[in-house]
């Protein structure tokens, strides 16, 4: 029997196969327009890999996960991040998910769901906006961070993306070096994060989960904003699918 966890995010959709307790198989790919259609192509996926409804069990979280019509199960992406974060890091700690759409904060006992804090979705501090202004600057993700190491003296006030984009835009038309506004977008994502973890409450190490978990440069700000240890793994960005796995031996 294979458990199958899929986690339909707002930008990008991650899959996670499990047999017993070992990952088999991880897949992500962009959600695109609709989660339908995502779904409906994980589903070829998973079926060229010898997975089908009939020899495992499916449970769907995130943004689209209503839209996963052979699911078993639908589970809130908090549970799921928060189970597949235990698996992944061990122990207690505090979860930072850092999302298309939405940031999270969610701190693990004993394997489940202590609490948690969700940022405003208008919030700046989420990937989409990365991805925004790094559009705005003609750069893809991993220039936008490599440029940033440069940067410096720059901030980005404003908690909507629409407005951070025109305060880039007036940035760019005021001569301001590319390298200086990469670093603020970065340190904006790092100050919202940071507001959100204040509001939370203090710990001394974080994980980092999302689409931006290897993101060294990132996990660097955000240490020093937090004044704490900020760790990840490649495995990260798959947490909320792998927790779904995991939910989903519990599927009768």
């Amino acid at each position: 029997m294979y458990y199958v966890g899929i986690d339909i995010g707002s930008t990008g959709s991650k899959v996670a196969v499990m047999e017993k307790d070992e990952i088999k198989l991880l897949m992500v790919q962009p959600t695109g327009w609709s989660s339908i259609e995502t779904a409906n192509s994980i589903r070829k996926k998973l079926e060229e890999n010898g997975v089908t409804t009939e020899n495992s069990k499916i449970v769907a979280t995130g943004y689209g996960r209503i839209s996963v019509p052979y699911a078993n199960k639908v589970v809130t992406e908090i549970t799921c991040h928060g189970v597949g974060a235990s698996y992944l890091f061990q122990g207690n700690c505090t979860v930072l998910d850092i999302g298309g759409q939405d940031t999270k904060v969610i701190t693990l006992e004993d394997g489940m769901v202590k609490d948690f804090i969700m940022n405003d979705k208008c919030s700046a501090g989420t990937g989409r906006f990365l991805e925004v202004m790094a559009n705005t600057l003609g750069l893809n993700l991993e220039e936008l961070s490599d440029l940033a190491k440069d940067g410096q003296g720059v901030t980005i006030s404003s908690m909507c993306t629409v407005f951070a984009e025109s305060e880039v835009i007036s940035l760019i038309g005021n001569g301001t070096k590319k390298a200086d506004i990469a670093y603020a977008v970065l340190e904006s994502i790092a100050s919202k994060v940071k507001s959100l973890c204040t509001k939370h409450g203090k710990s001394n190490i974080y994980y980092l989960t999302g689409g931006l978990c290897e993101n060294s440069y990132l996990i660097s700000l955000l240490e020093d904003k937090l004044e704490a240890s900020v760790k990840s793994g490649e495995k990260g960005r798959y947490a909320g699918a792998i927790g779904a796995a995991l939910l989903s031996k519990k599927v009768k």
